[in-house]
């Protein structure tokens, strides 16, 4: 028996669908539906992307994470039936951003698409941010300056490689490399080029099909002596104060209006 085998048949059992009209909707035979789930044999990719596609869950949740342990509605929806993480938000209802702590980053390749590792991580909450799924991430080594050893690099998640830009900079969570944050150079049809803002180390290319997550810079937080907040090009302070003056320029054009 193994997770997988459970989960399917907690699925099936939930939607109250016969191993018979399953398989027929799976476009196989019900005997073979039935070795996926007793465990006995292994769904090769084309029958885990239906089994997939028919449940509106990640391949990675089934996977790997026990779906009897969690709320599945709860879970975000993205483009080709991927799941992110479950939605958490403040009493003001802002999403929370999680922050992978440099303690939690070596656990994140496995646990990224497990909801039980992802509530685990700290919360921060940051409303200036705008719409779209935040995150935190650690910064290693001198290869981004000005970031630094215990800098967070926080990214907003991008949904499809049809979204980055080149000259952008994105924390990429790979199969080989795990958690890397680089700027990119360009883009091929299945390959992404990246460079460090340290001319030193040398440009290198990442397949598509390694890339498991991408998350694109929106601002840092650093530590300094001062023990202060920095982002790149603009700072907090700044934004607020662009905020604020959006909003009297709204409420001047609202008096003509009127």
């Amino acid at each position: 028996m193994s997770l997988f085998s459970d989960n399917i048949r907690a699925l099936r059992i939930k939607h109250q669908i016969s191993q018979e009209k399953l398989a027929e909707q799976l476009l196989i035979t019900r005997g073979r539906y039935v070795k996926y789930e007793d465990g006995t044999s292994e769904a090769p990719y084309d029958i885990l992307k239906r089994i997939a596609q028919y449940y509106h869950l990640s391949i990675d949740l089934l996977l790997s994470v026990d779906v009897r342990k969690i709320e599945v509605e709860k879970l975000m929806q993205l483009e080709n039936n991927r799941v992110i993480l479950p939605i958490q938000v403040d009493r003001s209802g802002e999403n929370y951003i999680e922050v992978v702590t440099q303690k939690a980053k070596a656990g994140y390749l496995g646990g990224y698409a497990d909801p039980e590792y992802i509530e685990q991580l700290q919360q921060i909450s940051l409303p200036f941010l705008g719409v779209g799924k935040y995150r935190g991430f650690p910064v290693e080594g001198d290869s981004m300056p000005p970031h630094q050893d215990g800098d967070i690099i926080v990214g907003r998640y991008i949904e499809n490689l049809g979204e980055v830009l080149s000259g952008k900079t994105y924390i990429l969570i790979t199969r080989s490399e795990g958690v890397v944050y680089k700027r990119l150079s360009s883009q091929k049809k299945n390959l992404l080029s990246v460079s460090s803002d340290n001319f030193f180390y040398p440009p290198y290319e990442i397949k598509a099909s390694n890339i498991l997550e991408i998350w694109e810079y929106q601002c840092s937080i650093s530590r300094s002596d001062a023990q202060t907040e920095v982002l790149e090009n603009t700072t907090i302070k700044n934004m607020f104060f662009e905020l604020k003056n959006e909003i009297v320029n709204l409420k001047k054009s609202i008096g003509t209006v009127n």
